[in-house]
């Protein structure tokens, strides 16, 4: 007998016939004993056509009823599969998110799972169904509903394996396996047969868009694996855990990932004077905007002013603005210019702390391959480049040729 979490996206339950191909594989393999938990994702399109309503009626549809919106997606989807678990003969339950338990931040189109009382689900679980729950949403103290962000469903899932001490979080998508770049873009990715938390995380942040960040520090923190998988394949994936097990060490760069979701922004003439660096950022920071690939450089060193630029993700931008432009005119900066022409491109790997070359090799590709770098970033598992939006797919196949020459498909 196992406790298996699974989670199945938007495009995995786009249409009835896939919610009832979906329903039949879970019972085909879900074994005599076993106790599932599936958590879905609205189908297919539907968050994208949710937030078209929404612009429609106003050209700033952010907070608290953008989410009453979109939290109605994944609430249509739990209802089909539960029915079409009925229809094969098996007793399913469908609850939202906070029928689950999941407790969220205040923080609307960007909460985060404080807390997971899976009671009701466990006592579900008892009485023989199988549980479905909605992915993406929770609810916070005060009774609003949030939802998690783009890829929250995997977060959701997670977070109940974790909660529950399930023995695995399956997540079903519309590839197989997490891979050494993305493979719409370079066709020699090799798909990998683990990953280690770190790596996975540093990916995910990076541009890698099979799992959300969150999701993955949930898999860190509570130690459950997280098997990433296709829906309309039999065959094994990625296991996402703290440390391999088979031999995937030779690899010193693990994968080559890209952004084209971010915007650049820079502050020209900034006082170079203590305090002034805090009050951008945690002005950015109250409104919950990310910040990525900060750079501060002197301008002027006889006038004592510095440039910082910056990246954000695109949609953050137009609040960013509104908040940047308000704290540089407190503190007289000359200016404040945007670009949303740019991608980030970047290289993450746990060898590659203590093996230097690995910058010198990134840097190489590009320009060898005519890429301009823009700003350049750094940890101890990950090297990122700033370079125009046009040129990123280029970037990308360059780099992943550079480490990876001899690499054919699969794992």
């Amino acid at each position: 007998m196992a406790l298996i979490v699974k989670k199945f996206g938007g495009s995995s339950v786009a249409t009835t016939e896939k919610i009832m191909a979906v329903a039949g594989r879970i019972l085909a393999d879900k074994g005599p004993d076993d106790k599932v938990v599936v958590v879905v994702s609205a189908m297919g399109d539907t968050t994208d056509d949710l937030i078209k309503l929404a612009k429609a009626v106003t050209d700033k549809p952010y907070g608290r009823e953008m989410d009453m919106l979109l939290a109605t997606g994944e609430q249509v989807s739990i209802a089909l599969l539960a029915m079409a678990f009925a229809s094969l003969g098996q007793p399913a339950v469908s609850l939202t998110g906070f029928q689950a338990g999941i407790a969220t931040t205040g923080a609307f189109n960007k909460g985060k799972i404080r807390a997971v009382k899976a009671e009701r689900v466990l006592a579900e679980l008892d009485a023989g169904k199988i549980v479905v729950v909605a992915g993406f949403q929770g609810m916070t103290a005060g009774g609003d509903i949030t939802t998690l962000g783009r890829g929250g469903s995997d977060t959701t899932a997670v977070a109940l394996a974790g909660a529950m001490n399930a023995a695995v979080c399956e997540i079903f998508t519309d590839v197989d396996g997490v891979y050494s770049a993305d493979p719409r873009v370079v066709k020699a990715a090799r798909r990998m047969r683990e990953i280690t938390y770190n790596e996975m995380l540093e990916m995910a942040r990076l541009g890698a868009v099979v799992m959300q960040p969150r999701a993955v520090e949930m898999g860190k923190h509570y130690g459950v694996p997280i098997h990433v998988r296709s829906t309309f394949t039999r065959e094994s994936g990625t296991i996402i855990r703290e440390a391999y097990t088979v031999e995937e060490k030779e690899f010193t760069v693990r994968g080559v990932t890209h952004d084209a979701n971010v915007a650049k922004v820079a502050i020209l003439g900034v006082p170079d004077r203590p305090g002034i660096a805090f009050k951008v950022f945690s002005a950015l920071a109250q409104a919950n905007i990310d910040v990525d690939m900060i750079v501060q450089s002197i301008r002027n060193a006889d006038k004592n002013i510095n440039d910082i630029v910056f990246t954000i993700a695109q949609p953050d931008l137009p609040l960013a603005k509104q908040i940047i432009e308000k704290v540089g005119s407190d503190m007289g900066v000359l200016g404040v210019t945007v670009d949303e022409n740019v991608a980030k491109v970047s290289v993450v790997g746990a060898g590659m702390y203590g093996s230097p070359g690995i910058a010198a090799a990134m840097f190489g590709a590009l320009a060898d391959a005519g890429v301009n770098i823009e700003v350049i970033s750094t940890s101890e598992i990950s090297i990122s480049c700033l370079v125009q939006a046009d040129k990123v797919k280029e970037a990308v196949a360059a780099i992943h040729a550079r480490f990876f020459p001899d690499n054919a498909n699969g794992g």
